[in-house]
C-alpha cells in the first residue's frame, strides 16, 4: 500500500514540477577556474539518478577563485528549515541598521506557537498566572539556526516584518530566485491538509495524532500541491549567493556576519557533514521534513567548508519528493560533499 502511495505522489509531482535536473548546466561564472566543471558534470547525474524519483541538486562555488556550477540553475526547491538562514540574515541587517538589538526581548505567546519539535514549546504552560514568555533576539535567532525551532524563527519573522519584508530585503540585495511567503505554522500545516495550527498541537505527541488524523489520499494530495507550489522556495544557487554574501560581508557587518556564522559552526546533522575529513571546518544548516506514508518531502543542506590546506568552498545540496530512508539521504548529501570537494583545482 506504501509503495502504491508513493507512485500516486510521484505521478502528481511529474505534471506539474518545474525545473527538472539539467545536469551540467554552468552558470557565466562557470568560466571561471577554481573548479573541475569535467568532474562535477560527469560524476552529479549518478547522484541524481540515486534520488530518484526524488529531485536532487546541487550547487558550489569555489571561494579562492570564484569558479561556480550548478546542476539546475532553475529549479525550485522548498526551503523548509533553510528558512531559517534568510531570516536570520535579515534579522541582523535590522540590527546593523540600529531599528532592532540582540538583546531586545520578544513576547511569545501561547497563540503564537508553531509545528514541533520547538525547545520554545516545551516552556509552555509557563509557570504561574504568567501568559507571556520573553525572550531576547539573539536566543530566537541561535534556537532557529541551530536547533530549526519554527517558533523561534516565525517569532523572528514577525518582528522584522513579515514575509513580505524580508522577501523585499532579499531583492533589494540582490538576492534572488528565493522567496519567504509564509510563516512555518503556515506551511506545515497545509502541507499535510491540516487545519490551522492549535497550540494544543505545539508538542510532538498530539502534532503526530492530529496529522495521522487526516486520510492519507488527503495527506498525499496536500503534500503534491505543497511540491508544486512556488511559494517558500528557492534555487541552489540562490543559496550559494545569499551564503557567499554572508560569508565576505557583502551583506552585514563583520560583527553580524561574524555571529551568523559562529551560530551555524557546528558538526549538527547527518548531511554534509559526514561527506568531509576530520580535518575540515564545516559552518552549515541543514534540515528535512518529517516521513510521512514512507515520503520525505525536502531536505537540504547549505554550507561553508574549510579544508586543512586552506582552500574553501560554499556548497548547497537541495533534495524533494524522496522516498529513500534516512541512510540512503544521508549517503547521498555525504557522497555530494565529496564530490564538491574532488572538483576543486
Amino acid at each position: 500500500m506504501i509503495a502504491t502511495r508513493r507512485l500516486m505522489i510521484t505521478a502528481l509531482l511529474a505534471a506539474g514540477l518545474e525545473g527538472a535536473a539539467c545536469h551540467g548546466r554552468v552558470n557565466p561564472r562557470s568560466k571561471v577556474s577554481g573548479l573541475d566543471l569535467d568532474r562535477l558534470a560527469r560524476d552529479f547525474p549518478a547522484l541524481a539518478a540515486r534520488a530518484l524519483p526524488g529531485r536532487f541538486t546541487l550547487a558550489v562555488m569555489s571561494l579562492g577563485e570564484p569558479g561556480v556550477w550548478s546542476a539546475d540553475e532553475a529549479g525550485l526547491y522548498p526551503l523548509q528549515d533553510l528558512a531559517a538562514l534568510p531570516i536570520a540574515a535579515a534579522a541582523l541587517a535590522e540590527v546593523d541598521a540600529g531599528r532592532l538589538t540582540l538583546n531586545e526581548r520578544v513576547p511569545i505567546r501561547l497563540v503564537d506557537l508553531s509545528p514541533p519539535p520547538s525547545r520554545i514549546n516545551r516552556r509552555f504552560p509557563l509557570a504561574g498566572h504568567a501568559e507571556t514568555l520573553e525572550l531576547p533576539v539573539v536566543d530566537l535567532i541561535a534556537l532557529a539556526t541551530q536547533e530549526g525551532d519554527a517558533t523561534a524563527a516565525d517569532a523572528v519573522l514577525h518582528r522584522i516584518g513579515g514575509p513580505g519584508a524580508i522577501t523585499t530585503w532579499l531583492r533589494e540585495h540582490k538576492v534572488g530566485d528565493l522567496r519567504i511567503d509564509r510563516y512555518q505554522r503556515e506551511i506545515q500545516v497545509e502541507m499535510r491538509g491540516m487545519a490551522s495550527f492549535r497550540d494544543d498541537w505545539k508538542d510532538p505527541t498530539p502534532w503526530a495524532a492530529a496529522r495521522a488524523s487526516i486520510a492519507p489520499q488527503a495527506r498525499e494530495a496536500a503534500m503534491a500541491r505543497y511540491l508544486r507550489d512556488p511559494r517558500d522556495t528557492t534555487t541552489a544557487p540562490a543559496m550559494l549567493n545569499l551564503t557567499q554574501r554572508i560569508a565576505d560581508g557583502g551583506l552585514l557587518s563583520r560583527p553580524s556576519a561574524a555571529l551568523l556564522l559562529r551560530l551555524i559552526s557546528t558538526r549538527r546533522g547527518d548531511l554534509l557533514a559526514q561527506g568531509l575529513p576530520a580535518d575540515a571546518a564545516l559552518a552549515h544548516l541543514a534540515g528535512n521534513t518529517d516521513t510521512d506514508l514512507g515520503y520525505t518531502a525536502a531536505a537540504g543542506d547549505i554550507g561553508l567548508i574549510t579544508l586543512a590546506d586552506g582552500r574553501r568552498l560554499a556548497v548547497a545540496a537541495l533534495l524533494s519528493g524522496s522516498t529513500a530512508s534516512a541512510a540512503q539521504r544521508g549517503g547521498l548529501f555525504a557522497d555530494a560533499a565529496r564530490l564538491a570537494i574532488s572538483a576543486l583545482t
